[in-house]
């Protein structure tokens, strides 16, 4: 049994996260009646076969695409070499397209903005890496796995928080040269500013993250690959993004993206973080969880249409009772009502 994680009681006690439901509408960027072109994402990372959660993403961003006359996007998040599975893209853009939810850019299809295979822009990152570090916005860490392991260990042992010390940041710019002259390997850090960062969000409304929390995140890796947050930000930013639509597990890194945004000067897009689906015993579902993969409903005969709709129906309920089974068109005309309609459900168990 699947369900959305709207379909129980909204748990939101996070320390340090403090939320105004019904504020979004006090952010200009906060709204999901586009008044102009609309450019959405999916951008899985090739990990293995797509699942549940991941065609559900996906259908949200193709219906807002579909509704706004806008276009929807294909992007493949490949950074992590470590969970790389060879043959999964391919699988990817097979069982969207079963699923009928073709892209209009992506792999095999450019929209004037290629490569959109994360890999294949590392060059892209490394310019952008270096633009922050020249206006002072990040800097370079050269502590090792081993420091770093122990300075969290010696937080965690005195209670305090395990954030980085900022021992780099400490540097003179001659010590930094000194390090890259002998070949010392270093990953860049963002520059995390004091206060607190806004988050308005078209379903959880206005989030706001202690910036002490968030550590100085790591953009780019010492393997000369960036992180997800930093390649997520520069992607969606070149490639005009308007709207970010993914699951409410990413809210979290939300406030992360805001702070890059705002360091490299640019306008943020409008952010939906949409509810989770969950096992029967409520733990979330993930790609270890049995059935989940859109390849095993194909290989039992399963019709795309009646796998669509049974994903776009979790969490909310049509406005027609008694309604469950709509098709595609149907599911365009509805998808504000859906997002909308999720936000009213978190208002209500807040």
């Amino acid at each position: 049994m699947v369900t959305s994680s709207h379909e129980r009681a909204a748990t939101r006690s996070t320390p340090h996260i403090y939320s105004s439901i019904f504020a979004r509408h006090h952010h200009p960027h906060a709204h999901i009646d586009p008044t102009g072109p609309v450019r959405v994402r999916f951008a899985p990372s090739p990990t293995g076969n797509l699942h549940l959660g991941g065609l559900r993403t996906a259908l949200f961003n193709y219906l807002l695409a579909k509704k706004a006359g806008g276009t929807f996007i294909l992007r493949i998040e490949d950074t992590d070499r470590t969970r790389f599975v060879e043959g999964a893209t391919e699988k990817l853009i097979s069982a969207l397209s079963w699923a009928g939810l073709d892209f209009q850019e992506g792999p095999g299809k450019d929209g004037g903005h290629p490569p959109y295979v994360q890999s294949q822009r590392i060059e892209t990152y490394s310019q952008h890496a270096h633009h922050l570090l020249e206006s002072g916005s990040a800097y370079r860490c050269f502590c090792t796995p081993e420091r770093l392991q122990h300075v969290r260990d010696a937080a965690r042992e005195a209670g305090r928080d395990s954030s980085y010390d900022r021992r780099c940041l400490l540097l003179s710019r001659q010590e930094v040269e000194e390090n890259l002259s002998q070949g010392m390997p270093f990953t860049v850090r963002l520059l995390t500013p004091d206060g607190v960062t806004h988050v308005d969000d078209l379903v959880y409304g206005h989030v706001e993250f202690s910036n002490a929390v968030l550590d100085d995140t790591i953009l780019i890796k010492s393997d000369g690959y960036p992180t997800y947050h930093m390649a997520n930000v520069v992607d969606d930013h070149l490639m005009g993004i308007t709207h970010v639509l993914r699951g409410e597990e990413w809210l979290s890194s939300t406030p992360r993206h805001i702070l890059l945004y705002r360091a490299f000067d640019w306008t943020p897009p409008s952010f939906v973080h949409l509810p989770l689906l969950l096992n029967a015993d409520r733990s979330k579902l993930s790609k270890r969880s049995g059935d989940v993969h859109v390849e095993d409903y194909v290989r039992r005969g399963y019709l795309p249409e009646a796998l669509v709709n049974f994903v776009a129906l979790l969490g909310w309920s049509p406005r027609e009772d008694g309604k469950e089974v709509m098709r595609m068109e149907e599911l365009v005309e509805e998808v504000v009502f859906i997002i909308y309609t999720y936000l009213w459900v978190l208002a209500l168990r807040s």
